[in-house]
């Protein structure tokens, strides 16, 4: 597994750029609409468009803000289901994860 300081500083860099994706976001659902009916109907595809990423980088945004809480307490790379280590080469692949490959198959069933 990877330095666990290196994992924070990772974690807390994809922190900063989400929180940054996300203020753009915003900004962009801000806008006030065209008042061309056409125009408006092209604006509201980009409206649902950005609704969607806001909540995938709300998602990702708890995801990461639940992992540095899990290393603030020590618990980080601890399956928060049955308690095991997570595979490392799971945790290199998504340092967010919260639950061991044998928990989260049984989450998705």
């Amino acid at each position: 597994m990877q330095n666990l300081a290196d994992v924070r500083a990772d974690l807390v860099s994809q922190l900063a750029r989400l929180t940054d994706q996300m203020g753009r976001i915003e900004s962009e659902r801000r806008t006030p609409l065209d008042d061309d009916l056409d125009e408006q109907a092209i604006e509201r595809e980009g409206q649902e468009a950005l609704d969607a990423e806001q909540r995938a980088t709300s998602e990702e945004i708890k995801a990461i803000q639940h992992a540095l809480a899990r290393l603030d307490v020590g618990r980080y790379g601890l399956c928060t289901s049955c308690g095991i280590p997570i595979d490392a080469a799971r945790l290199e692949a998504l340092p967010t994860a919260a639950h061991c490959i044998e928990c989260e198959r049984e989450r998705a069933t």
